[in-house]
């Protein structure tokens, strides 16, 4: 059965680059490595930008989002997740700049009257919760009427627009190039949305490479991202 219209726009409007998430600050250590080589060539480029959302997001990030669109008003529940999500990111800035994207997330979902924006919002003022951004996306887009599985679309996509975006700023790719990897990555997803996400006990993590960038990433003299 085809998707509802309304469906169909309220994901093109969460998963576009055009929502102020904050993600666009972010280049997840691609700045640092840049830095290091001088250039990387789009190849590398690409296979960073996979190994992001193979390895992080389709085995951690997802996890924590679907266990919070399935608790979305249960606090307790989404608590667990958001300290799951704060024990295993270990870079610093990755933590922070989780929690930023989270407030960044929350506060315009506030500002849309989404049903428990405020609920999440007196949490984390309380210190119930951390608010860190996949723990809040499944919560609020359960809420704002997302489904399952557009959730996990729309996560993806946003993660995999920002890297590559991130690339676009740093002069490593052009936007038609862009595009094609865009393409090419979105075919790998479509597989992994494919099978069912495992629980959140399950989850990991394993980027050591842009992992040690971002922990490095306040060295450097220049920077143009967060993180």
């Amino acid at each position: 059965m085809a998707a509802e219209p309304v469906a169909v726009l309220a994901l093109l409007q969460h998963a576009d680059s055009f929502f102020p998430s904050g993600s666009s600050a972010h280049s997840w250590g691609l700045e640092t490595l840049t830095h290091d080589s001088g250039n990387l060539k789009p190849e590398t480029v690409l296979e960073f930008v996979r190994a992001q959302l193979l390895h992080r997001w389709a085995t951690f990030d997802r996890l924590a989002l679907v266990a919070a669109f399935d608790a979305h008003d249960a606090l307790d529940k989404l608590a667990r997740i958001d300290h799951t999500v704060e024990a295993m990111t270990l870079a610093a800035e990755s933590r922070d700049a989780s929690r930023r994207s989270g407030a960044a997330l929350l506060r315009v979902h506030l500002s849309l009257g989404t049903a428990n924006a405020q609920a999440l919002r007196d949490a984390i003022d309380a210190g119930r919760l951390l608010g860190h951004l996949t723990p809040m996306q499944g919560a609020l887009w359960c809420a704002a009427g997302l489904d399952r599985d557009t959730a996990q679309a729309a996560s993806a996509h946003g993660l995999a627009v920002g890297l590559l975006g991130a690339a676009i700023r740093l002069g490593l790719l052009g936007h038609l190039k862009s595009q094609a990897f865009l393409q090419t990555i979105r075919d790998e997803l479509a597989e992994v949305l494919r099978v069912a996400p495992a629980a959140i006990e399950q989850a990991s993590v394993y980027v050591p490479q842009a992992e040690i960038a971002m922990m490095r990433h306040e060295s450097q003299p220049n920077r143009l991202f967060a993180t």
